[in-house]
């Protein structure tokens, strides 16, 4: 296994502790101790806490990096930011993005569906160009910038999190491009509300199956 395999393989190990609660808020992030556990070296482990704390999953204190947990509070407020934004940017990407570019994210999203989401990180990919081109074919490189950042803070809810949304959330992809494709603007923003709001609830459902697992653990 080649360095970066090894990094998302130590990536997905310490998200997994983070979500299921054993690796709780204000836990440290100790590269040794972790690379112990691992049984791997410090490179790997040291790019998975970096990526960790790209993604608002962990914080420095001080010396030390601590574990900061995404609550359903913060949930609703990105996906709140998300449903305010992201509907007036493909209605204003329809008609901006090129034909050809639209084939190609249908392709890239066909692709997926057929080969299915693998252990790596190309469904995140995808999934973060489909949104990243709309955002940026609508035209306010501002609106553009914090999209991406919020898509980024809920990149750990992919397919191994909510595996239910793999193959929906390709649909409502190749949905929104068609309607693109049409110049049909108020039914791409009216699709990716939903997608957005199917998403959230998603989201909610694992956070709240987990809460409970965690309560009948101690219980």
């Amino acid at each position: 296994m080649n360095g970066r395999n090894l990094a998302a393989t130590a990536y997905r190990e310490l998200i997994r502790r983070i979500l299921e609660g054993e690796l709780k808020p204000g836990d440290t992030l100790q590269e040794t101790r972790l690379c112990a556990d691992l049984d791997m070296s410090r490179t790997p482990v040291r790019e998975a806490i970096a990526r960790i704390r790209s993604e608002g999953l962990a914080e420095q204190e001080g010396r030390f990096m601590r574990v900061r947990r995404i609550s359903p509070e913060e949930v609703a407020e990105i996906f709140f930011l998300r449903r305010t934004l992201e509907p007036g940017a493909i209605r204003a990407a329809t008609g901006r993005v090129p034909p050809a570019q639209i084939a190609a994210l249908e392709a890239d999203i066909r692709g997926l569906m057929r080969k299915g989401p693998g252990d790596d990180d190309l469904q995140w990919h995808i999934d973060q160009s489909f949104h990243a081109t709309i955002a940026v074919a609508a035209g306010n490189a501002a609106a553009a910038k914090v999209i991406q950042d919020l898509h980024m803070r809920t990149c750990i809810f992919d397919h191994r999190v909510v595996p239910e949304r793999f193959l929906r959330g390709c649909e409502e992809h190749l949905a929104m491009l068609s309607a693109m494709r049409d110049g049909r603007r108020d039914a791409a923003a009216e699709l990716m509300g939903a997608h957005l709001d199917h998403a959230r609830d998603a989201i909610f459902e694992h956070l709240d199956a987990v809460q409970t697992s965690s309560d009948e653990r101690v219980l």
